[in-house]
């Protein structure tokens, strides 16, 4: 990988006596190590991406304590990985991004938790979940329910979290459950410190092999009739014995009110620091977590003991329930646990605060005060609390009041050079020749298409997942569909549930496959396509793609017996123009594939800057390309912005006093990449678009030619 994690690395190697300053995933990946894991597994995705990321490039130290690290194809095959704690005393921890990834790991989930576990078992998800997060809003608590899975949701201090991921493992191991921990955005990037311990080598690994498998025991298989005994063992045994240990080792937290005893909250442990900043504007706690109020702080929520519930809502006027998301299911457990026993405690939750959506200060402010003023009334810092939310709604409405219009929305978009562009600019093109298709989008980078200027994308069902999902459709359409994915989705889902599928059942279907090397959306990771270190050292030009170099996806559809396949590259609008134009009007019949190679341009950059910057101080030459538009040329159509959307592409005052209509320009930050001229090529647009080449460290000859190029134009030039 070409981000580097080197000072991450180091921070693992930490002991007893040296304290720990950093982020919150960071301290999670501390904590692994300090309880002895065994072997580590994954797939990135955010919020959680460098765990992995930090474990990978920290495999020397990990060899050297015996830990076995492994960068997984997709989730199912990380969850699948936890099968080595099934029989063995083995420590494992997996993990990704969730829902989405929880989702593709279910069946090994499954199949895991019904036999249970000799090893702990710790999967790391991270909750993407609320207004900054970028898959489906639901959350993993329903496949702690299902699964009969412990989990954990900590309460974000960098001492907390480390403590119940060592805990975890003992949790999972005490009741033969396999743990979550889920991890919200902010718990992820929380920065903290705590003290370190030493890292503990397991007893078993690769550095300390077994001698002998285990004996066959037909119980460890999630096969019935095995299956209906295990399902009683998760009542009977397991479950127990997760509450046992989760008193006995006080993972929850009581925090003593200090003036209202008979009043009650139960927060999940992540909305922990949330829910303190909300008492604070009612004036019921201070910045230090000393609250008016007892708190009690699920850091498990699944798993609920009832005896601690029950203790703490017995006698009370009303307990708050702070739950993030739907359903409510702790408030409803809640709520089970304590008619059963006869307690009446009024009970809320979802009645004060909103059903769905994020539970950030303001929200959990607004609940708050409804509480507070049910059943404390009026003060004055409640008064000042109702002010403050007040004054941030009115605040927006003012300044809504002041536009004369809504502001214009500001989609998210492809980095800047990035080889995807120009392919949905082609695509752009094809359709006004073949008419519009129906397009199945799916998930990374080029997800970014179906935002403005290029709208492109009927659905998204899951990543790698586009070919499949036009099956239905296909049949039904005049024109042909496309598919869209990209070689992350590729090796992730898409070659078997896409193109295996599609090739047995002799479909006439089109796929295009952006290859520019990486998963670029989730940080740039490595995948089997990526060109290898080798290569890049081998790379006579540095400036070149790579990509083309490997050829793994190329040999693959090869090897399955893909007859249509044209290999294109991206930033070539016209000939990808003419090449998906074929592809959807070829008399072939059956599976076609358009591989749109172009090496994702963060990769490049990071490649390509320290070879110039190590040129240019050798005082070598160096050329480096840039565009323009020339203004005078320009009729303000604005035909090249709609059709790339590139964010160095955009609008300035026409220096014409005679003319209205402002003049495209290309600002700082064009990496050269020659879309616009391209597109402007392709399109058939005005040729206002200009190449400019910018010498640095140029030759004697060049700085002479430079001079009487000056002098003639100077004398040219009116007085």
């Amino acid at each position: 990988m070409e981000v580097s994690f080197s000072k991450e690395v180091e921070m693992l190697r930490l002991g007893a006596g040296d304290t720990f300053h950093g982020e919150g995933i960071l301290a999670i990946t501390k904590g692994l190590l300090q309880s002895g894991v065994a072997y580590v597994g994954g797939y990135q995705g955010a919020p959680v991406s460098h765990l992995l990321d930090v474990m990978v490039q920290g495999k020397a130290y990990m060899d050297e304590l015996g830990v076995h690290v492994e960068a997984c194809s997709n989730e199912a095959s990380a969850a699948a990985m936890l099968g080595a704690s099934i029989h063995y005393p083995l420590r494992g921890a997996v993990t990704w991004k969730s829902i989405v990834g929880t989702n593709v790991a279910a069946d090994a989930l499954s199949n895991l938790s019904s036999p249970g576990v000799t090893g702990g078992v710790l999967i790391v998800v991270g909750e993407d979940y609320g207004e900054g997060a970028s898959v489906i809003q639901e959350r993993t608590h329903a496949y702690a329910l299902k699964s009969s899975m412990c989990l954990l949701d900590p309460r974000p201090d960098l001492g907390v979290m480390v403590r119940m991921v060592e805990q975890g493992f003992q949790l999972s191991e005490a009741s033969n459950m396999p743990c979550l921990m889920e991890l919200r955005i902010r718990t992820c990037h929380v920065r903290g410190s705590f003290d370190c311990k030493d890292n503990i080598a397991p007893a078993v690994s690769t550095r300390a092999l077994m001698d002998e498998p285990a004996g066959f025991d037909y119980m460890r298989l999630a096969h019935p009739p095995v299956t209906f005994r295990h399902e009683k063992l998760k009542g009977d045994e397991r479950m127990p014995a997760a509450r046992r240990h989760i008193v006995a080792n006080g993972l929850n937290e009581l925090i003593p009110g200090r003036r209202h005893p008979d009043l009650g909250i139960v927060v999940q442990g992540g909305l922990y620091n949330a829910l303190i900043r909300s008492l604070q504007q009612q004036g019921l706690a201070d910045a230090f977590g000393d609250t008016d109020i007892p708190i009690l702080v699920l850091n498990v929520t699944y798993p609920l003991v009832p005896e601690q519930v029950a203790d703490f809502c017995v006698g009370k006027r009303a307990v708050l329930v702070v739950e993030e998301g739907q359903p409510e299911y702790i408030e409803q457990d809640i709520a089970t646990l304590l008619r059963r026993r006869d307690i009446q405690t009024p009970l809320h939750g979802k009645d004060l605060l909103p059903q769905a959506g994020e539970y950030g200060v303001e929200v959990l402010s607004g609940g708050l005060a409804a509480f507070a003023e049910r059943y404390l009334g009026a003060s004055e810092a409640a008064t000042s609390a109702q002010a403050w939310l007040a004054g941030n709604r009115e605040r927006r409405e003012a300044v809504a009041r002041r536009l004369d219009a809504p502001l214009p929305n500001r989609p998210p978009s492809f980095c800047v050079g990035c080889p995807e562009r120009p392919v949905f600019s082609a695509l752009k093109l094809a359709q006004q020749e073949t008419g519009p298709v129906h397009i199945a989008a799916d998930i990374g980078c080029h997800a970014f298409g179906t935002f403005e200027p290029f709208s492109m994308g009927h659905s998204i069902l899951g990543y790698g997942m586009s070919l499949a999902s036009r099956a239905g459709v296909a049949p039904m359409m005049n024109r042909r569909t496309l598919s869209i994915m990209g070689d992350g989705g590729f090796w992730h889902n898409g070659l078997l549930t896409g193109v295996q599928s599609a090739l047995f059942n002799d479909d006439d279907a089109v796929l295009l496959i952006f290859k520019n090397g990486y998963t670029s959306a989730t940080g740039t990771q490595d995948i089997i396509s990526t060109p290898d270190d080798e290569i890049k050292e081998r790379a006579v030009d540095k400036q070149q793609s790579l990509v083309d170099k490997n050829q793994t996806i190329e040999a693959t559809l090869t090897g399955l017996g893909v007859k249509w396949m044209r290999t294109v590259t991206t930033y070539d609008v016209e000939r990808m123009r003419k090449t998906l134009t074929e592809a959807l009007t070829s008399d072939f019949n059956g599976l076609k594939v358009v591989i749109a190679e172009g090496e994702c341009q963060l990769e490049r950059q990071r490649r390509i800057k320290p070879w110039i910057a190590g040129l240019l101080k050798k005082g070598q030459r160096v050329v480096r390309v840039k565009y323009g538009v020339d203004e005078d040329v320009c009729n303000g159509d604005h035909a090249c912005i709609r059709l790339s959307g590139c964010p160095t592409l955009t609008l300035k005052d026409n220096p014409d006093p005679l003319k209205v209509d402002p003049v495209a320009v290309v600002i700082d930050g064009c990496v050269g990449c020659g879309l616009c001229g391209a597109n402007a090529h392709a399109a058939t647009l005005c040729p206002s678009f200009y190449r400019a080449e910018v010498v640095q460290n140029p030759k004697w000859h060049e700085r002479l030619l430079h001079g009487l190029r000056s002098a003639i134009v100077g004398a040219l030039r009116p007085a």
